[in-house]
């Protein structure tokens, strides 16, 4: 199943995964091949669940700080920081332009 320039790069936006050389795209290949089993299970007369707890009753347990007052040492393995919080970053790879993908995937 080929995938289009348009799905891998709204793929590699949402996973900051990079699926730039021709294993990359194998793999995302494979893993849409294993997931398409999924079609084949008979889901007739099974009700959506939010989650597989959702007959139980879920007990809360006080949040008591244990540990802590740390944030300095922890904000210190920061790679980039703004006030107290960490910076994740939009995309941790450079993406190629679309353009670069297009010839790339007539590849594969």
């Amino acid at each position: 199943q080929q995938v289009s320039v348009e799905v891998l790069d709204h793929l590699e936006h949402l996973a900051l995964v990079d699926f730039r050389d021709s294993e990359g795209v194998e793999r995302l290949q494979k893993a849409i091949q294993f997931a398409d089993q999924l079609h084949e299970v008979n889901t007739d007369g099974v009700e959506p669940m939010d989650s597989v707890l959702e007959d139980r009753c879920l007990y809360l347990r006080e949040d008591d700080v244990t540990e802590g007052n740390c944030t300095k040492e922890l904000l210190e393995n920061a790679r980039e920081k703004v006030e107290e919080y960490f910076v994740a970053p939009p995309g941790n790879i450079p993406l190629p332009k679309l353009e670069e993908r297009e010839t790339f995937l007539q590849g594969s």
